[in-house]
């Protein structure tokens, strides 16, 4: 499946988890000998009170803690296949309520918002609005935790910059102990943003949901946007809002590209 062009291979492992290892994800996510993906998603058996657990591999077999774009894929393809309209997933950064809203569009909870240094993390106590970064090729960003680590770079042409070669070294840059998701972002208007991302462990992708979100956080924080705000991925749009009491909903459409089955 995928949201935007950014995109998953899914695996049912309700009833037998396979014993995929760090060798098999990349054999799998290699786009011409494999299939190709983004983020690979296992579903499990619930942990706690949700309807479904959903491990989360980047293509280099590195496990991420959530993936907003593939929780809403999968949350559209279970909705679809029992008729609800509804749905809670478990991943390791908290249980995420989905809903299919207008449009058969579907609807993300990301949960709450951390801003505190320590729950991003950062390497030192920092203010995580203006964080300084030491010898890197762009110096001041902020950062924010949408389940996993973001550091969002403003900027008045974002379309020049050379992702291939900044995002990598972005992402390891000392500040941030678990790598860091990286985006750049140019303000349209109050309600429209234009963002490129770099993912962690993956690389360019033309949309990051947990990103556009961090894009949108980070946007308002500096007093540059609304709340509510249309963010322009190389893929298309995604519709952000940070509510008031600091979750943050993310809305798009999602895509089957193919089903079917592979021998490692």
């Amino acid at each position: 499946m995928h949201a935007l062009g950014n995109d998953f291979v899914i695996i049912d492992g309700r009833e037998l988890e396979p014993p995929l290892n760090i060798e098999n994800y990349r054999t799998i996510s290699d786009r011409r000998r494999g299939v190709g993906f983004d983020q690979l998603l296992t579903l499990l058996p619930p942990r706690q009170n949700g309807d479904i657990f959903m491990r989360i591999h980047n293509s280099d077999g590195s496990e991420a803690e959530a993936c907003g774009n593939g929780t809403r894929c999968v949350a559209s393809m279970l909705m679809s296949q029992y008729g609800i309209k509804s749905i809670t997933i478990e991943t390791l950064s908290g249980a995420l309520n989905c809903t299919l809203s207008k449009a058969n569009q579907v609807t993300v909870d990301m949960g709450k918002v951390l801003l505190n240094w320590s729950d991003i993390p950062l390497l030192s106590k920092t203010e995580t609005l203006n964080v300084r970064l030491k010898d890197a090729p762009f110096n001041n960003c902020s950062c924010v935790n949408i389940g996993n680590p973001h550091a969002v770079f403003f900027a008045p042409d974002i379309e020049s910059i050379c992702l291939e070669k900044i995002g990598p070294v972005l992402e390891n840059d000392i500040m941030f102990p678990d790598r860091a998701n990286i985006e750049f972002v140019k303000i349209i208007s109050e309600t429209k943003i234009r963002m490129r991302v770099w993912e962690r462990g993956v690389g360019i992708t033309p949309a990051c949901g947990s990103g556009a979100c961090a894009a949108v956080v980070c946007s308002v924080r500096r007093g540059l946007t609304n709340r509510k705000t249309k963010v322009l991925l190389d893929g298309g749009v995604l519709d952000i809002e940070w509510l008031e009491n600091n979750h943050i909903l993310m809305t798009g459409p999602t895509e089957v590209s193919f089903t079917g089955t592979f021998v490692l």
